[in-house]
């Protein structure tokens, strides 16, 4: 019997949206404390506030965005999602001072939250159920193709023209053409949530799923701790300049890998198998980190975190996933995203105060340990509570 196509136009387009969303986002990122800098003179701790309303907003939005996606007709929550995360991208060439330009970028992760829920729980609808499992596993690729090219790209544009506006303008365009892509998605008909009881905690975050957002939670604090903090480390105690460009690309390399290698095992039915085997390696990898103070520790534990991530992240999606009706698949995917949120919040807030009251090395121990913690989870809560109430 021949299987599903797991490429179908639909799910090539969605991913396609995925990519320009995290592409346009990508452009800007590396390149706003320099903008903040050069043309506000905002000094770190400014810079630093201004930046983390972004994600503070996306944060709040994810925990909402679930229950809408599944009360509510999916291509008009996405459209209209899309539509604004589009929009705000002028605010930043219109804002003529810092509070103006702090307010739109806050309230620019209100639709990004929004969006990075919906298409995900789109691009779930589209796939051939047979397929689903693998094809959530490539869904991820788009994120990580997206975001090793994009800062280099933004890095070039922004060195041959010297133009920021030129930046927010191509951003803008990219956003636009994957708005016009998802626009053209069929999506299934689907039956929407006709349920008049009182609103509480369970339509908003999937509460069968704790177990996987505790365990997440610690996965995504280590790797706050490390993304964050892992370019001043590189130039302050190894003497690596400009380093950590080549950390991430290393990082995403290792993410593509395991997604197209995992998604066959994915397919056969071995999710606990891959988050296993993806959260061995990344512990393995954060521990060389925090051991190996040199660029052999530095480097190759970019390499190896990507690939225990790249397993791990896509079998937890599917585990939240199989856990929710087919009603709260928005409600099962917000609730991966607001653990992962979390988390990242949690290990930049932590390593920072790690670092400074002890040393960068005793933060990176700390998420290494964290991480431990993570695995424990899985091994003594999960793994058998997941095989005994998955719905699929």
């Amino acid at each position: 019997m021949q299987m599903p196509r797991l490429w179908n136009s639909n799910y090539t387009k969605i991913w396609l949206g995925n990519f320009m969303i995290f592409f346009s986002f990508m452009l800007l990122t590396p390149l706003l404390p320099l903008y903040l800098y050069d043309t506000f003179g905002a000094d770190k701790h400014t810079i630093g506030l201004v930046l983390s309303g972004y994600t503070i907003m996306a944060l709040i939005t994810r925990m909402f965005s679930g229950y809408l996606v599944d009360s509510f007709p999916r291509r008009v929550v996405l459209i209209v999602s899309f539509a604004l995360f589009f929009a705000f991208f002028a605010g930043y060439i219109v804002a003529g001072s810092l509070l103006l330009f702090a307010i739109v970028r806050t309230l620019h992760g209100a639709p990004f939250g929004s969006v990075t829920v919906a298409n995900s729980t789109v691009a779930i609808d589209v796939l051939h159920p047979e397929r689903r499992a693998e094809g959530i596993g490539y869904y991820g690729l788009s994120n990580n193709v997206a975001t090793a090219i994009s800062p280099s790209v933004a890095l070039w544009i922004y060195n041959e023209t010297g133009d920021f506006n030129v930046l927010f303008l191509i951003s803008m365009l990219v956003a636009a053409v994957g708005m016009v892509i998802d626009a053209t998605v069929k999506m299934p008909k689907r039956e929407l949530i006709r349920d008049k009881a009182p609103l509480s905690f369970d339509r908003f975050f999937l509460l069968d799923g704790w177990r996987q957002a505790l365990s997440m939670m610690c996965f995504s604090l280590s790797y706050g701790v490390v993304s964050t903090y892992v370019a001043i480390y590189g130039r302050q105690k190894l003497g690596i300049e400009g380093g950590s460009g080549f950390f991430f690309l290393l990082l995403a390399i290792g993410l593509i890998i395991s997604r197209l290698t995992g998604g066959r095992k994915l397919r056969q039915g071995l999710v606990t198998r891959n988050a296993a085997v993806g959260m061995s390696i990344s512990l393995c990898g954060y521990f060389l980190f925090a051991l190996v103070p040199n660029e052999i520790g530095y480097y190759g534990a970019a390499l190896i975190v990507g690939l225990g991530n790249g397993h791990m992240y896509p079998a937890y999606q599917t585990m939240f996933i199989n856990l929710a009706p087919n009603s709260r698949r928005g409600t099962a995917n917000s609730s991966l995203l607001v653990s992962w949120d979390v988390g990242i919040g949690l290990g930049t807030l932590i390593g920072g105060v790690v670092a400074q009251y002890v040393s960068y090395m005793a933060a990176f121990l700390v998420a290494a340990f964290v991480n431990l913690v993570g695995v424990l989870i899985f091994f003594i809560l999960i793994k058998n509570h997941y095989n005994a109430h998955k719905l699929r």
